[in-house]
């Protein structure tokens, strides 16, 4: 989840360093919504393009994106625009980091991209939080109540659960209540620092094949709880988390 990623980038103080110095960086699988047709956008400016399933991505160009990152190149990240249903012309340069926090909803829906992480992390929140949230967000992007839900109850709920929720089972740690639960946040972070001061092995060393994750220390086990996810990079390491949807 989104909230939860920031309130990790808070507590390492990350937010204030300039991006290309940055150890720690958040990307948003939001990024990689697919180019859509005229057809598909006249149906989304109505609210009813389904955006929260898994063809709604372009796993291809994320895939690649990922790749290069963990191969430590800079890379431009396409700029998606929520309020348009479409991908803008500007795209965001992405320099290398120690570590990459990768949220979005489906992250782990696609087996090629789910195994290059070397930390999955589920936040698992509250049905009717998840609403609340969504109504706030979508009515700042112009949206009128009735759409919302009826795209809520139409499009969102079904497919998380169909496919978002199954997916939790290939998360190493759950979080509950997400960004109100500062102990898992805390120990994630407390994780997060024991790699960017090189107390935990190089990870990349284990050379992403596809074939499996390399070698890592096992996370704390009193982490055991909520929803979100960690990525780790090539160059050095990324995080990655399943948060909420368009």
């Amino acid at each position: 989840q989104s909230t939860v990623c920031e309130k990790i980038m808070e507590l390492l103080g990350q937010n204030e360093v300039e991006q290309r110095q940055r150890k720690v960086l958040i990307l948003s699988q939001d990024s990689f919504y697919k180019v859509l047709t005229a057809e598909q956008q006249a149906k989304a400016l109505k609210g009813q393009y389904n955006f929260d399933h898994p063809d709604a991505f372009d796993n291809d160009l994320m895939h690649s994106t990922l790749k290069n990152i963990v191969e430590g190149k800079t890379v431009e990240v396409p700029t998606y625009d929520f309020v348009t249903h479409s991908r803008l012309a500007e795209t965001t340069v992405v320099y290398p980091a120690d570590v990459v926090l990768f949220e979005g909803i489906l992250v782990f829906y696609n087996q090629d991209i789910r195994d290059m992480f070397h930390l999955r992390l589920f936040v698992d929140t509250d049905s009717d939080v998840r609403l609340s949230r969504r109504v706030l967000r979508d009515m700042k992007r112009g949206r009128d109540l009735e759409q919302i839900l009826t795209q809520y109850t139409t499009f969102v709920k079904p497919a998380f659960e169909e496919f978002c929720l199954p997916t939790k089972k290939y998360a190493d740690v759950i979080i509950p209540r997400g960004v109100d639960n500062m102990v898992a946040i805390n120990l994630i972070v407390q994780h997060i620092q024991d790699i960017l001061n090189g107390d935990i092995c190089k990870w990349q060393r284990g050379a992403l094949n596809g074939h499996g994750r390399p070698y890592k220390r096992p996370f704390p086990e009193a982490a055991e709880g909520g929803g979100g996810g960690v990525l780790a990079a090539g160059k050095r390491s990324h995080l990655e988390s399943s948060s909420r949807p368009h």
